[in-house]
């Protein structure tokens, strides 16, 4: 049986004795997150939110094996935010209408969600209809095509994972859907409203392809309408797209009531909520790397505005501030320079002894061959 059969769908359950300790912690962290977004002057901001919308726009995508270009991306972002394009490409098509679409989703939270807007996030997602297959784009799936099932293929079985509610109960089951997530007095949690919101719609299958994207977008908007805010500061669909495995093996046994608790109370969705929680935390914890490495990239080049530097130099430590807490972690070898610069061993020793000199960079590690150099953020906040 599939979730959608059961007689009391869809009256989902939770076990509050699971969940509320979870959701302390997500509370915990959105609000450290809020009050370290407010720190952030005008421009810094931007600077975080730019770098949050391109990684939502890059992973949603690329959970759907759908590959953009990174460059356009950065571009579509920054011409939607109103920041400088300078040395940016012309954006694609299709990067731009993607960016546009996760954009307007987080905009006007006041404002119901409805059939078109989903069917205009969804054709935003194929500004060029497919040449190799027919796809309903704008509207909904209809009988034509027989049952919606997700399925894969391996060594030539086909395996059926999940299978959507007929076509011909989508009007009733949508508005039952939007009669959930407009409720303006919701009887969830703001954040438990959007997980229910995405296992919801992401089960009725709406369209004939896009579903995952557009449930995506429509749970960054509730997460944004439980924050109050628009302004993305961490995305989820990066924390999705890092365990993409477990998501969708998580969805797939929810769907068919394959999940712990489920055997004796089917709509209880309780570990799809626990998982929801879990990745959101690894989200948000990941949002407050961003914004650090915001701050300390401002502060470094405050104060080594006046530094001399090469333009290599320059390139590798953006590197390193870009990366500050997710690449070279135990810190930059020698080697790394090398490679990142495109440089010979000697000059790369030369660079680095000069970033030492200068204060750029600062030594770890028991020294000799062994030691790596990081951002020397003692002088940068000094």
């Amino acid at each position: 049986m599939y979730i959608w059969q059961h007689k009391s769908w869809p009256s989902f359950y939770a076990d509050p004795t699971q969940l509320e300790p979870r959701l302390d912690v997500v509370l915990a962290l959105q609000q450290r997150l809020l009050g370290r977004a407010s720190d952030l002057t005008a421009g810094l901001d931007k600077d975080a939110e730019l770098d949050a919308l391109i990684q939502s726009a890059i992973k949603t995508s690329e959970i759907e094996g759908d590959c953009l270009d990174a460059e356009s991306v950065r571009s579509s972002v920054a011409r939607q935010l109103g920041l400088e394009q300078t040395g940016l490409p012309e954006p694609a098509r299709h990067e731009a209408s993607v960016v546009q679409m996760l954009v307007s989703a987080v905009r006007d939270l006041e404002k119901p969600l409805t059939c078109r807007l989903l069917c205009d996030w969804q054709t935003a997602l194929f500004p060029e209809p497919p040449l190799l297959r027919e796809l309903a784009i704008g509207k909904f799936r209809d009988e034509n095509k027989g049952p919606m099932q997700v399925v894969s293929e391996k060594s030539g079985k086909t395996s059926v994972h999940f299978e959507a509610p007929p076509a011909k109960n989508l009007n009733q089951e949508l508005q039952a859907f939007l009669t959930f997530y407009n409720n303006v007095l919701p009887v969830h949690h703001g954040i438990v409203r959007a997980a229910m919101a995405h296992l919801y719609f992401i089960t009725l299958h709406p369209f004939d392809d896009g579903n995952g994207r557009v449930a995506r977008a429509l749970t960054d908007r509730a997460l944004a309408q439980a924050e109050n805010t628009g302004v993305r500061f961490y995305s989820l669909s990066a924390a999705i797209e890092k365990n993409k495995k477990g998501y969708y093996q998580i969805l797939e046994d929810t769907q068919n009531c394959r999940a712990v608790g489920q055997e004796n109370q089917p709509l209880d969705i309780t570990q799809w909520l626990l998982w929801f929680l879990d990745t959101l935390v690894e989200a948000m914890e990941h949002g407050l790397l961003r914004i650090d490495r915001v701050l300390l990239k401002a502060i470094f080049w405050k104060t080594h505005a006046q530094t001399v530097l090469s333009e290599r130099q320059v390139n590798v430590l953006n590197r390193l501030l870009d990366g500050y807490g997710l690449e070279f972690r135990d810190g930059l070898a020698a080697r790394h320079y090398q490679s990142i610069a495109d440089v010979s061993k000697a000059t790369a020793t030369r660079d680095v002894t000069d970033l030492l000199n200068k204060g750029c960079l600062k030594p770890i590690g028991a020294g000799g061959r062994s030691v790596r150099y990081v951002i020397n953020q003692n002088q940068s906040q000094g």
